[in-house]
């Protein structure tokens, strides 16, 4: 049975070496990262409920998809009680099966670089937009969830602006398909307004 009812801190680490399924093509997950809701500046539910982020307020164990700039999709697994808006972003993971349809589908990347990422392992997968609040129980996305990972790492959450520095991203300690930390880009001043216009 899958149980992510617990707290998105603990509930992230047990979803390193759980395989997300999608059809024929299954990820074995690497890297994760967390988001708690109206603790975390760096969640998409941190201002409250939209209509974007509904799925993040429960049930635990669906998927919450989100596009990002302007051209990729994310997806994240629904964590925590009904009500309190937490999820985890898969950011990478190993193709463990379907490997020729999930290289057809990311032409010209390397095995390693197949699912390293979060918008590559939703390409690898063929997560849509559609597949927001689907029962990972049910499918037609499926998670299975392994033993529990002994070799963990923990760092700060990839080009995060809010809360940056939190230790909430865990990777298998030594997983090539982990992918790389970079933080937030500096947002771009207004030279205009630096010279009084």
């Amino acid at each position: 049975m899958l149980d992510l009812s617990g707290p998105v801190l603990e509930e992230a680490p047990r979803l390193l070496g759980a395989v997300l399924r999608h059809g024929d093509v299954a990820v074995r997950i690497t890297e994760v990262e967390a988001y708690d809701g109206a603790n975390d500046p760096g969640s998409h539910s941190y201002r409250g409920r939209t209509k974007r982020n509904a799925v993040m307020f429960g049930p635990a164990g669906h998927l919450y998809c989100y596009f990002t700039y302007g051209m990729h999709v994310c997806c994240n697994v629904v964590c925590g009680p009904v009500g309190t808006p937490s999820a985890v972003l898969i950011r990478a993971g190993e193709v463990v099966d379907g490997l020729d349809l999930a290289r057809s589908r990311r032409a010209g990347a390397s095995d390693r670089d197949l699912a390293r990422g979060p918008a590559r392992l939703c390409r690898a997968l063929d997560v849509q937009l559609s597949d927001n609040g689907t029962d990972l129980r049910s499918g037609p996305l499926t998670l299975t969830l392994g033993d529990r990972v002994d070799d963990v790492s923990t760092g700060p959450r990839v080009g995060l602006r809010g809360a940056p520095d939190r230790p909430w991203r865990f990777w298998i300690t030594g997983e090539r398909s982990v992918s790389a930390y970079r933080p937030a880009a500096p947002l771009k001043r207004d030279r205009r307004a630096d010279l009084g216009s």
